[in-house]
């Protein structure tokens, strides 16, 4: 049985449960830090930047979800043969994308999309953690829910902001 990081299971929970892409990035981001942080070609940032692009694609941001999917797509170009290695099917997921930036380009309203995961294992864990929280695996966005849509307007940012100022402290006294 492949072993796969508790963050990536965690991203994919989210990713294909309540959509909160948000959070997808937050998961990611914190792991893709702690392993391979001076990567900027790593297959982490790939996903890290497909749930932003959702996340902007869902706001209605075309430039942003069109950006943002171009460059991890180019990751996922390059990284091929790791997204085969994380239980998804490389061929049909970058036709996936390089069909969804052709719907950002053309101004197609968002749908939501589930990875071509192939690894039944996979699946079935993360359907059992769904279940677990009660989110329903590969619904659909709710459109209607604005603490999920427009998350980055209503979440705490007290902590992120002060760890800025005390970056920009630490800074001067050198």
């Amino acid at each position: 049985m492949i072993m796969y990081p508790t963050e990536y299971i965690n991203y994919l929970i989210h990713f294909h449960g309540d959509r909160d892409y948000f959070e997808c990035h937050e998961i990611l981001e914190e792991y893709w830090k702690t392993v391979d942080r001076a990567n900027k070609e790593s297959i982490w940032v790939a996903f890290i930047l497909l749930s932003v692009s959702n996340y902007h694609y869902r706001r209605n941001n075309k430039i942003g979800a069109k950006k943002t999917l171009q460059k991890a797509l180019s990751i996922f170009i390059k990284q091929k043969h790791q997204i085969n290695d994380l239980g998804i099917d490389s061929e049909v997921l970058l036709e996936q994308l390089k069909q969804r930036l052709k719907n950002i380009e053309a101004n197609e309203p968002y749908q939501s999309i589930n990875l071509p995961i192939y690894d039944q294992l996979l699946i079935h864990r993360c359907r059992s953690l769904c279940d677990r929280l009660q989110i329903r695996w590969q619904q659909v966005s709710d459109l209607s829910n604005m603490d999920i849509v427009h998350r980055h307007l209503r979440r705490d940012r007290s902590l992120v902001i002060q760890e800025r100022a005390d970056a920009l402290k630490a800074r001067r006294l050198r």
